[in-house]
């Protein structure tokens, strides 16, 4: 009889880490889509106000620098930057006239970014857009600002986590 609950505790056990295993990969999934509908969102505003000359991931780049001055490190690691090449969209900004760089005082080896006018200009947009989200997230979406702090809460969580799981080597 003792074999038998053995068995049956294991069963459920498995069942249980497989729904834990499929509500992870479904939440992966949705963070991926997530981020790619949000470029999506971002590409369809520079396609309305006509800015053809960046693209969605540089205008958000863009949004996340606002109206503060920094390095592309500091880019990364405040965690300000969603891509893989950092330096090659900084170029392509200052190329287009979005963004001024000028190397640092104290340490002649980083540059340091800031919007100009057009960039401030392509902030304000996304910003915009952003604001009109927030005024209709509640009436079209359903979506409650507790609901968005607990979304906010368990995100942070999960990037705790994987943070750790680089940093510790779990």
């Amino acid at each position: 009889m003792g074999m038998t609950n053995i068995k049956t505790t294991d069963a459920i056990a498995d069942q249980e880490d497989s729904g834990k295993k499929t509500a992870y990969l479904e939440a992966l999934t949705y963070v991926e889509r997530l981020h790619r509908r949000l470029l999506d969102v971002i590409k369809d505003e520079l396609d309305r106000i006509d800015v053809t000359e960046i693209n969605s991931v540089q205008a958000l780049l863009l949004f996340n620098i606002g109206d503060a001055e920094m390095t592309a490190g500091e880019l990364r690691t405040r965690g300000h930057y969603l891509g893989s090449n950092v330096s090659y969209n900084l170029k392509k900004l200052v190329e287009a006239g979005y963004i001024h760089h000028q190397r640092s005082r104290s340490d002649r080896r980083s540059v340091r970014v800031k919007l100009t006018d057009k960039g401030r200009a392509i902030c304000a947009a996304i910003d915009d857009v952003y604001k009109k989200h927030c005024a209709m997230i509640a009436d079209v979406a359903d979506i409650t600002a507790d609901e968005l702090r607990q979304v906010n809460a368990t995100l942070f969580k999960l990037e705790r986590f994987w943070t750790d799981q680089i940093r510790y080597r779990l």
